[in-house]
């Protein structure tokens, strides 16, 4: 009853695998190095054959029939190593099957689990509910974006002010420079005399009486600030 409920029995059989597979490596360890170990004997018996395949023909056949020997058991030795390898292959592929279906199963519980309290109503109930508030939202943003905040403000005052702050500036430039501004900076542009036209001398003597009244007042601005 105990295993049931992973006691001490599900825990030994857990770890099963990883048992086996560490005996099978201890067993491919010790005969690794007895298939090193034939080889060198093997070395060692051709090499004595050699010799004394002249002088001691009785001692190099000795030495061959050892080194047959120590060949025969080489070979056993690996196809015996060849079949611990594809031991441990196949346990390993197993168990790694074995933890991969475990991890599905486990996913698919939590799927269950986590879907175990969504419906398709709840879900279209929810959605619903997002998409009213959205809505309303948008509904709040647009009222406060356009309803304007404070006083309105008055265009004509603004044109006024915007008027005087210009004929400072003028004023400020005839002061600094000592020149008249040139038509487009005063905004206006003088009338064209409705009588006849002077003659050339005539005009110029106006201009430089013009001329005169204007620095003229310009002076006495000076000496007024």
């Amino acid at each position: 009853m105990w295993s049931w409920f992973g006691g001490p029995s599900a825990a030994k059989k857990k770890d099963l695998p990883k048992n086996a597979i560490l005996t099978l490596r201890q067993q491919l360890e010790m005969l690794q190095k007895r298939e090193a170990h034939l080889e060198r004997q093997m070395e060692e018996q051709d090499a004595i054959a050699r010799k004394n395949i002249s002088s001691n023909k009785n001692a190099a056949r000795a030495a061959l029939k050892r080194k047959k020997q120590h060949e025969h058991s080489l070979n056993q030795t690996q196809a015996q190593v060849s079949q611990l390898e594809q031991q441990i292959y196949s346990i390993e592929s197993a168990n790694i099957n074995y933890e991969t279906l475990k991890a599905m199963e486990n996913a698919g519980k939590a799927m269950k689990a986590i879907h175990g309290g969504m419906t398709m109503e709840k879900v279209d109930s929810t959605l619903e509910e997002l998409r009213e508030q959205h809505a309303l939202g948008e509904e709040i943003g647009n009222a406060i974006t356009s309803t304007p905040l404070g006083e309105p403000i008055d265009d004509e005052e603004l044109e006024l002010e915007l008027d005087q702050m210009e004929q400072e500036n003028l004023t400020t430039k005839m002061l600094e420079t000592g020149q008249i501004p040139v038509t487009g900076e005063i905004g206006r542009i003088p009338s064209v005399p409705n009588g006849p036209v002077k003659g050339k001398a005539a005009a110029a003597r106006e201009e430089d009486d013009e001329e005169a009244e204007l620095r003229k007042l310009q002076a006495e601005m000076a000496m007024a600030i």
